[in-house]
């Protein structure tokens, strides 16, 4: 009975292992299909947002051109140097504003962040139950 009894918790320990293995797989098997999801998710989000930004830079061109002749028609008589400087002006605060939301975007964006954050958790959750 002594020699069955140390046999015993091998069998256990073994199809404890299998388990904990295929948990592992399973936990990597959905990091990757999420991971794959969010960088597929992240292309089309750029790809929208460029092909917008490139509709806005034209729209704004053509309006930038109008204002421009609307300024300088208006103003040359009364004095060219001024109609420069206050279209000068204009594009100034325009490239301000345009500078300051990129590097709003740029500050605040975060790439993957439901695989890092799943991560981790998992890494937390393996901490805790090694302890």
């Amino acid at each position: 009975m002594g020699a069955h009894s140390n046999s015993v918790p091998h069998p256990h320990l073994g199809s404890a292992t299998r388990r904990l293995a295929q948990q592992v797989l399973v936990i990597c098997e959905n990091r990757i299909e999420l991971f794959l999801l969010e960088i597929q998710e992240e292309r089309e989000q750029i790809m929208r947002a460029l092909w917008l930004s490139l509709v806005a830079a034209v729209f704004a061109l053509l309006a930038g051109v109008a204002v421009s002749i609307a300024i300088a028609v208006a103003c040359w008589q009364w004095s060219p140097l001024a109609a420069l400087l206050i279209l000068a002006a204009i594009y100034t605060v325009g490239a301000g504003i345009a500078f300051w939301k990129v590097d709003h975007i740029r500050r605040d964006w975060r790439t993957l962040p439901s695989t890092l954050d799943e991560l981790r958790k998992d890494r937390e959750c393996l901490e805790k139950n090694l302890k």
